[in-house]
C-alpha cells in the first residue's frame, strides 16, 4: 500500500495557502495573527527556535530574541529558501534539541496532526515551548468553509480543528497550556474596501464575542516530571536507618543517661 501524501507536501495546495494569506482576505487574518505571535514570541527564551512550514509566512517567528532560527519546509521553493528539509510528522532534528517550537496552521493540512504533535514532543526540550497556530471553527472562517469547502480549494480545504481539541492532544503528550488567544473577528471577504469599513467588528468581536476569533494561538510547555529515587531502593534505606542505626544510638543514650527524653 502506498502511503498518504499530506496535503502540505502538494506544493500546488502550499503555494495556494501562501497567495491566500497574501491576498485581501487572508492578509487581514494573517495581519492579525502576526500581530499576536509579536506579542507571545519576544517572551520565550533559548538557544534553538524552529518554524514548521511556510504557509503562513516564510518570518513567522521573525519577533523572536532568540539568536539561532530555523525554518523547516518540505521543499526550497519558497521565498525564503528553507533551513531545513523535511516533513512535519518526521523531523530530521535530533531529540530533546530544540526550545521553542512554532506550528503555523500545519495540523490543518496534515492527514495525521497527532503524528506531528508527537514530533514536536520528541524534539523540545524539557520545559520547551510550542507555540500553534490554527483555523478556529466556531468563526466566520468555519462558517465559510462550510459554505464554499466543496471547491477544494485552501484553506478551506483543510481540516479546522478546534483550539479545545488540540489542547486535550498536547495534555496527552505531557504539556502544560499556558496561553491562548483567538484573533480576527472580520468575515474572509475578497473585497479589501468592504473588509476596511468592517475593521470595527476586530474591536467589538475581542470584547464582546472572543470566542469566535478567526483565529487562535495556543502555547504549551512540555512538562517534566520531577525525577524521584526508585521505591525499592528508598524501602532499603529507610530499614537500614530505622532499624539498625537510629535503634541502635537511641539504646546507647538511654543506657548512659538514664533518660528516654530530652
Amino acid at each position: 500500500m502506498s502511503r498518504k501524501i499530506h496535503l502540505v507536501d502538494s506544493m500546488h495546495t502550499a503555494t495556494q495557502l501562501r497567495t491566500w494569506f497574501h491576498v485581501a482576505a487572508g492578509k487581514d487574518i494573517r495581519d492579525a495573527e502576526l500581530a499576536l505571535a509579536a506579542a507571545i514570541l519576544p517572551n520565550l527564551f533559548g538557544y534553538h527556535i524552529v518554524q514548521l512550514g511556510n504557509l503562513v509566512s516564510d518570518d513567522f517567528i521573525a519577533t523572536t530574541r532568540i539568536s539561532h532560527t530555523l525554518l523547516l519546509a518540505n521543499s526550497t521553493s519558497a521565498e525564503r529558501r528553507a533551513d531545513i528539509v523535511g516533513r512535519c510528522d518526521a523531523l530530521p532534528i535530533a531529540t530533546e534539541s530544540i526550545d521553542v517550537l512554532v506550528v503555523p496552521h500545519v495540523l490543518e493540512f496534515a492527514l495525521e496532526p497527532h503524528a506531528v504533535l508527537r514530533e514536536a514532543e520528541r524534539v523540545l526540550i524539557g520545559e520547551g515551548t510550542i507555540v500553534i497556530a490554527g483555523f478556529n471553527p466556531w468563526s466566520l472562517c468555519g462558517v465559510w468553509r462550510l459554505l464554499v469547502g466543496w471547491r477544494h480549494r485552501p484553506p478551506w480545504c483543510g481540516q479546522f480543528l478546534s483550539a479545545s481539541r488540540v489542547i486535550d492532544w498536547l495534555k496527552l503528550l505531557g504539556f502544560e497550556i499556558e496561553f491562548l488567544q483567538k484573533a480576527s473577528y472580520r468575515p474572509p471577504l475578497r473585497r479589501e474596501s468592504i473588509s476596511r469599513k468592517l475593521i470595527i467588528l476586530e474591536r467589538i468581536g475581542s470584547f464582546c464575542w472572543p470566542f469566535f476569533g478567526n483565529v487562535y494561538i495556543v502555547v504549551a510547555k512540555k512538562h517534566v516530571a520531577a525525577v524521584t529515587p526508585l521505591k525499592a531502593s528508598w524501602q532499603t534505606q529507610r530499614r537500614v536507618v530505622a532499624g539498625g542505626v537510629a535503634e541502635t544510638a537511641t539504646r546507647a543514650y538511654e543506657n548512659t543517661s538514664g533518660q528516654g527524653n530530652y
